[in-house]
């Protein structure tokens, strides 16, 4: 009897001790299971964890396809309009995934998407060979996708002129001129048979013949034909400005590509009113310092480039406005400040102010060597132009002393056989030959001196010896 009491108790503490155990296990898959399910939630969610509330994670898990992409539709715009380009990428990515499982492998809103996404990936530099290939593989979607007879084609054919002229900028970024001139045909041929059949309204078709434009115009531009791309830069301006507006930013790199292509052509007035123009519409808008300096930067150049001395004025306006607007911001002493300060002390010394130019480029070399460092092409060309001045002032020595601080940097920099080091000991060495000139005749004054020294004085060259007594 007592073995068996012993035996019974030993096993209700085993049957106890394992529900003990199932107990705990229970316990830790119900502490396990939320924390499982919110990285799951976090993973194939569109909204960040950080965005929305814990008590919204699992919502968001089962919300239906079809409300996440529009939701990342939403986003991917939203992020496009304010330049965040990696973040449009991220969103363009789950539109893609997020169509397919909504509409299959053979939509055309498939195609759409990677149209859209190649369109994304456009817009990052060095990213043009993945624009490319997500355009290729819409094209293949829409040359498979099947659609109902009865369907109204509109929609497809859009699709079509946005995949024709996204493969053609993708193209033209690659600098595959002809494939790329061919693509842009497709998307304004099928663009104006749309317009003829009264698929798209007059309004739709001059938007997209806008883009459509600027892309033959870059097409040009790109082959070095600025006679071509000049008309094409103007309509697509014009379309830009009936589109949008006449004080619109998108009116903005238009006007500076059509400045840059009148600037190759020599029409310097229309370039200076152009980017002019741009500046004002930048200034409008409430821009950053940095966009204030860069786009005031645009308008000294031109009028610099154009030679023109009633446009002296101009340029100088505007590289004291640049600078400003870099120096609230960043600071004197900064790289950009001081490139810009460099571009204005050449153009004072191409217009005759070399003093004025030096005087700037003195008190600016110590912010260089703490900006660019000590062998920098910065400073070197700085102790070039200061050599130069010295040299022309007549002060040799201090020329010298300059220049072959240059030489030092460029040597390190470029090598002894570069031609900008081989110039400059050119320079250096005729220096030192015509300081050897002029130290010669005093090193002979000096020896006849000596000469006239050791002879004794009561003696005369061609005389005879005079006695005491005489």
């Amino acid at each position: 009897m007592a073995v068996t009491k012993k035996r019974k108790a030993a096993d209700d503490k085993r049957v106890a001790q394992r529900d003990n155990v199932y107990e705990n296990m229970q316990e830790s898959q119900e502490v396990l299971m939320p924390s499982h399910l919110d990285e799951v939630i976090a993973a194939v969610s569109v909204t960040s964890k950080k965005r929305i509330p814990n008590k919204l994670l699992q919502t968001a898990l089962f919300q239906p396809p079809r409300e996440k992409l529009h939701l990342c539709q939403e986003r991917a715009k939203s992020c496009l309009s304010s330049c965040e380009y990696k973040q449009a990428i991220q969103e363009l990515v789950r539109c893609v995934a997020l169509t397919r499982i909504c509409y299959g492998d053979s939509h055309w809103k498939l195609a759409e998407a990677y149209v859209n996404l190649a369109q994304g990936y456009l817009q990052l530099k060095g990213l043009s060979l993945q624009a490319k290939q997500h355009a290729e593989k819409a094209k293949e979607i829409l040359a498979n996708s099947i659609e109902s007879p009865y369907h109204d084609n509109t929609d497809i054919f859009k699709c079509s002129i946005e995949l024709f002229h996204t493969m053609g900028r993708a193209l033209l970024s690659l600098q595959k001129f002809k494939e790329a001139s061919e693509n842009l045909v497709k998307a304004e041929r099928l663009s104006k048979e749309m317009l003829q059949c009264g698929n798209i309204i007059k309004e739709e078709w001059v938007e997209i013949q806008a883009r459509i434009k600027l892309s033959f115009a870059q097409v040009y531009q790109g082959q070095k034909r600025s006679k071509e791309a000049l008309p094409y830069y103007q309509k697509a301006l014009e379309y830009t400005e009936i589109t949008k507006d006449e004080r619109s930013l998108e009116c903005v790199p238009v006007l500076r590509e059509l400045a840059g292509v009148e600037q190759a052509l020599g029409l310097h007035d229309a370039a200076v009113n152009h980017f002019s123009r741009a500046h004002l519409i930048v200034l409008s808008k409430n821009p950053s310092p940095e966009e204030a300096a860069d786009s005031a930067h645009f308008i000294a150049r031109a009028a610099v480039a154009s030679g023109r001395h009633d446009h002296h004025d101009v340029a100088e306006q505007y590289f004291q406005e640049s600078m400003t607007h870099v120096k609230h911001s960043e600071g004197a002493g900064k790289a950009k400040f001081l490139s810009i300060q460099d571009e204005f002390c050449n153009f004072l010394q191409i217009t005759g102010q070399k003093e004025r130019a030096t005087m700037i480029l003195r008190e600016s070399l110590e912010a260089k060597v703490g900006a660019f460092g000590d062998f920098s092409p910065e400073v070197a060309e700085t102790y070039r132009v200061l050599g130069r001045a010295d040299l022309a002032q007549g002060n040799h020595s201090a020329a010298h002393t300059k220049l072959k601080k240059c030489v030092q940097i460029e040597t390190f920099l470029y090598g002894s056989q570069d031609k900008k080091t081989l110039a400059t000991q050119q320079t250096i060495d005729t220096l030192s030959k015509i300081s050897e000139a002029a130290t010669k005749p005093k090193q002979s004054l000096k020896a006849k001196t000596a000469l006239c020294a050791s002879i004794p004085q009561h003696t005369v060259p061609g005389k005879a010896r005079h006695n005491v007594a005489d």
